[in-house]
């Protein structure tokens, strides 16, 4: 427990110290958000605000880990070095797209094929490193099995589809968190509850861990690595709640796409480590939302040859446009992902409970 509270709060506090100082860094050589020319009116005026301060949590997050490692002399573990690759590494994709924006001047960075390739590379090397790396008790840090709050006995893949289903469970959670980044603090609040309900899911599994003689029977949970996992989810906790700081209306800074792309993929890649899969889509409810209001939109467009289902999509902006104030759609969205957070939690426990 101790090292779970270390990290998250050494995170935390380099988040709320370094954000403010790459803030004026990031200002004095002009690396600000571009706007597109066709968006919403209301959201010129933060065009030229500090961006890819999603490069200020990613560095917390690490720092965080290993210091929390060294403070409490225990080795990284498998599970928590491959979380924090797959964190990084969509980091480092969504880098790279914000860079070319501020380079050329323009809303749009890396093109849709240069940037999909990108997170395709990373989430692959995830997923085939994650089917290796076994324990003494011949645990893998990745599960052959589709898992919803454990493996589903019935549903075990082949090792070429499970790499399938962990990339579009990558893909999916990366751009969500993606399409969620368009209002100030939005994706920061939510990402920081799921990440929180993440450090309680897996205090909960390593003490009910079928590893230790505290878990017997069939209410154990088989996961490899729980308690790093919880020392990495509390790390990114702690970075978010200090980004957050900073990030909120009226936000100082952006996290870019290096930061939404980064905290999707820390979201599938604890999902597939705790094996709870397809849990992560209600805990992770708001940004399900949100993608689902796109793909709504888009197909109902083309079906209707030009109608819309919402007056502008994702589905915060449609509300922008009725009229609600930023504040208000930001607050109200939380508390959304604040409800979904409660209800995954409690049907985790639920099922525990019930065996």
């Amino acid at each position: 427990m101790i090292s779970i509270l270390f990290g998250g709060a050494v995170s935390m506090v380099l988040t709320l110290l370094g954000t403010r100082y790459a803030i004026k860094w990031l200002a004095r050589r002009g690396y600000g958000q571009e706007i597109r020319d066709d968006g919403l009116q209301s959201h010129m005026i933060k065009r030229g605000t500090p961006t890819m301060g999603g490069t200020v949590f990613i560095v917390a997050t690490i720092v965080g880990y290993f210091a929390a490692k060294l403070f409490t002399m225990t080795p990284p573990t498998a599970s928590a070095l491959l979380v924090l690759f797959l964190f990084a590494g969509m980091g480092v994709v969504g880098f790279l797209d914000d860079f070319i924006k501020i380079f050329r001047q323009r809303s749009l960075g890396l093109r849709s094929k240069a940037k999909l390739a990108g997170q395709t590379m990373v989430a692959v090397i995830f997923a085939v490193l994650a089917l290796q790396f076994p324990d003494d008790r011949g645990q893998r840090p990745a599960s052959p099995f589709i898992s919803f709050i454990r493996d589903i006995g019935w549903l075990e893949l082949p090792s070429i589809l499970v790499i399938i289903w962990i990339l579009l469970l990558i893909a999916g959670m990366s751009n969500g968190v993606n399409l969620a980044d368009g209002l100030d603090g939005l994706a920061t609040g939510a990402s920081m509850m799921v990440f929180g309900a993440y450090t309680l899911i897996c205090i909960w599994q390593f003490n009910q861990s079928c590893a230790t003689e505290r878990g017997v029977g069939a209410k154990c949970y088989e996961v490899r690595d729980p308690r790093d996992l919880a020392v990495v989810a509390a790390c990114l906790t702690g970075a978010l709640f200090g980004f957050l700081w900073w990030n909120a209306s009226p936000a100082k800074i952006f996290m870019g796409d290096t930061g939404s792309l980064s905290l999707g993929g820390a979201l599938a890649g604890m999902a597939v480590m705790t094996r709870t899969e397809l849990l992560v889509l209600l805990l992770g409810g708001l940004f399900v939302l949100i993608t689902a209001s796109v793909i709504l939109q888009v197909g109902y467009f083309k079906l209707t040859h030009g109608k819309r289902l919402f007056r502008m999509a994702p589905l915060h902006h449609h509300f922008e446009m009725l009229g609600w104030e930023q504040v208000n759609v930001v607050i109200r969205f939380w508390i959304i992902q604040g409800l979904c957070v409660v209800i995954g939690l409690g049907v985790f426990y639920a099922e525990w409970v019930t065996g």
